[in-house]
């Protein structure tokens, strides 16, 4: 069945958005007026935008890299599609907290509910997305509410999270922080699985091949996808793409991630 899955996923047609000419702006900051130096320094946006179209969806994209290093950049995959990318630095484990974390990933969030009408953008077509450590923090904001309500936006209006072989279970770099081991599952008020609920945005679950992802991050995500289901959430899917290893599975992912933004626009 899941190979049936993957083949299905591969050969629907790619949606291609309109291809018009692209603007970019870099190193925006979203934490301008931090006392934290190092909030200052790293708390930046790229905004990569159809310079002539309005009306567009966006999506908010963050980096991987285990929550201690990586960059922002606007992939590839996402270029001339026709969307916005607004590609976000967050602060890194061990100078600052996890917390830390999860707040710059909201905050940079609520920046573009803030200032994407103003490049042409519709902040009720806003997407969040992320590949591991950023699919984690997808989660997280999405799922927990308290994150976004700090700064008065409401999670259920992001338009949808679409994150690629995150973390469900409590993420393995606050685990080690806590003296645990990498194999051992931690479920806790740092794990996107603990905030299940029905109303959450539509949710769509990408993970690399059950035999090739890190520890367990299929199965964790399947449950995840599982117990979304059970508690009656209308709109989550799960991807698993065979063949592909946890770094591999980001670049067809992206078919996934395109076919699916327009799937939730026709619902709207």
């Amino acid at each position: 069945m899941r190979n049936l899955l993957l083949i299905l996923c591969l050969f629907v047609p790619e949606i291609v958005f309109s291809q018009k000419e692209y603007s970019e702006q870099k190193n925006i900051p979203y934490r301008a007026q931090s006392s934290d130096e190092y909030a200052r320094e790293r708390c930046t946006v790229d905004v990569y935008y159809p310079a002539e179209e309005k009306d567009y969806s966006t999506v908010v994209w963050f980096h991987g890299g285990g929550l201690t290093s990586g960059s922002k950049f606007i992939p590839n995959e996402l270029k001339n599609s026709g969307l916005a990318v607004v590609a976000v630095n967050y602060r890194l484990l061990p100078n600052c907290s996890l917390s830390d974390c999860i707040d710059d990933a909201a905050a940079a969030i609520t920046w573009t509910f803030q200032e994407i009408e103003k490049y042409g953008g519709n902040n009720r077509k806003i997407f969040v997305s992320g590949h591991s450590a950023g699919g984690y923090l997808t989660g997280m904001v999405g799922l927990d509410k308290k994150w976004l309500e700090k700064y008065s936006i409401d999670a259920d209006s992001i338009a949808g999270l679409i994150p690629f072989s995150g973390h469900a279970i409590s993420h393995f770099a606050y685990r080690e922080a806590k003296g645990m081991k990498s194999t051992q599952p931690s479920i806790d008020e740092f794990a996107p699985l603990y905030y299940v609920r029905p109303d959450a945005p539509p949710l769509v679950i990408v993970s690399g091949d059950r035999e090739m992802e890190m520890l367990g991050r299929y199965e964790e995500n399947a449950y995840f996808w599982r117990m979304m289901k059970v508690v009656g959430h209308p709109y989550v899917y799960l991807y698993e793409l065979d063949g592909y290893d946890h770094g591999s599975m980001a670049a067809p992912a992206f078919h996934i991630l395109k076919n699916q933004i327009k799937e939730i626009l026709k619902r709207k």
